[in-house]
């Protein structure tokens, strides 16, 4: 099996920062990349944050934390990525620039290096042959918050070789994750069940069974959930939830996975969530607050 000892990480979003973050805790040397300076700040920022609160939490040491944060870099251009053991990448669930980005990169790349996406949706063979190497690319779908969820799906493409998978795999449980091998078909295992049910909660508030508060409530108490599927479509972003439920629409041509329509207007008005400060809920105040 490959050696992994240094790892690539493109996109400083929540995700990338949240692998970047794990990566550099787990003792690889980590390059960190976006589009800007600025936003590999901001993922830096994120990354403290995160540390210092683990730290204050008793989580892990001081110690442990400015080794870490010791173990990170910036990667202002892309091709510096290349000289890494894996690249990961988590850029926005957007296939054409998922494969723009290993399109740019591949000549840059060592011959050696795993290429892997943390799409969460989206075909690996198909972003696979947007790279020189279909045997060395992989699927790692982290989970959101990455620091505290244990889970890393492991998704094979059509070409994906053996050594690959068992690197991969290897490489997640060193992290301290734990592996569910899921097959190349759309959302894979988690989403293809997690996120109809948020697109079946916005179709019960868009025929008018139940309020946000209602159906949030209902699904907390009467199903044991730590949170609602309308503040967890929040959470992931709503604009994610609705590529997702694309993707399951087109991929498995089947009417149960076509978007409800208020998810739909959600997205176009802007209101993705938390992270534009309104969705199902307004952010914008102390409480979020519903907005229907």
């Amino acid at each position: 099996m490959a050696e992994i000892k240094s790892v690539g990480v493109i996109g400083a979003g929540q995700m990338g920062a949240g692998i970047a973050h794990v990566c550099a805790l787990g003792g690889y040397d980590v390059l960190l990349h976006d589009v800007s300076e600025d936003r590999i700040s901001l993922g830096f920022g994120q990354i403290k944050h995160n540390l210092t609160r683990q730290v204050v939490r008793g989580i892990i040491t001081q110690d442990e934390m400015d080794a870490a944060t010791n173990r990170l870099k910036a990667a202002p251009e892309l091709q510096m990525i290349g000289a890494t053991d894996i690249a990961i990448e988590a850029a926005t669930e957007n296939e054409e620039v998922k494969k723009s980005i290993f399109k740019a990169l591949t000549p840059h790349l060592s011959a050696n290096t795993i290429l892997a996406s943390n799409t969460s949706s989206i075909s690996i063979t198909r972003l696979a042959s947007a790279s020189d190497r279909p045997e060395r690319f992989i699927g790692l779908h982290f989970m959101n918050p990455v620091p505290l969820m244990k889970l890393v799906e492991i998704i094979r493409g059509i070409a994906t070789g053996a050594d690959t998978y068992e690197t991969a795999v290897n490489f997640a449980r060193s992290l301290g994750k734990t592996t569910a091998n899921a097959e190349d078909f759309p959302a894979f295992i988690v989403n293809r069940i997690l996120v109809p049910m948020i697109n079946e909660a916005i179709y019960t508030l868009y025929e008018g069974v139940g309020t946000v508060d209602a159906i949030d409530t209902a699904l907390k108490l009467g199903a044991n959930h730590p949170m609602g599927p309308l503040e967890l479509g929040d959470f992931i972003g709503l604009d994610t939830v609705l590529s997702i439920m694309n993707v399951l629409y087109e991929g498995l041509a089947d009417s149960k996975y076509r978007p409800c329509p208020l998810l739909v207007k959600y997205v176009e008005a802007g209101w993705l969530g938390r992270k534009s400060g309104r969705g199902f809920y307004d952010y914008r105040g102390d409480t979020p607050v519903p907005t229907r």
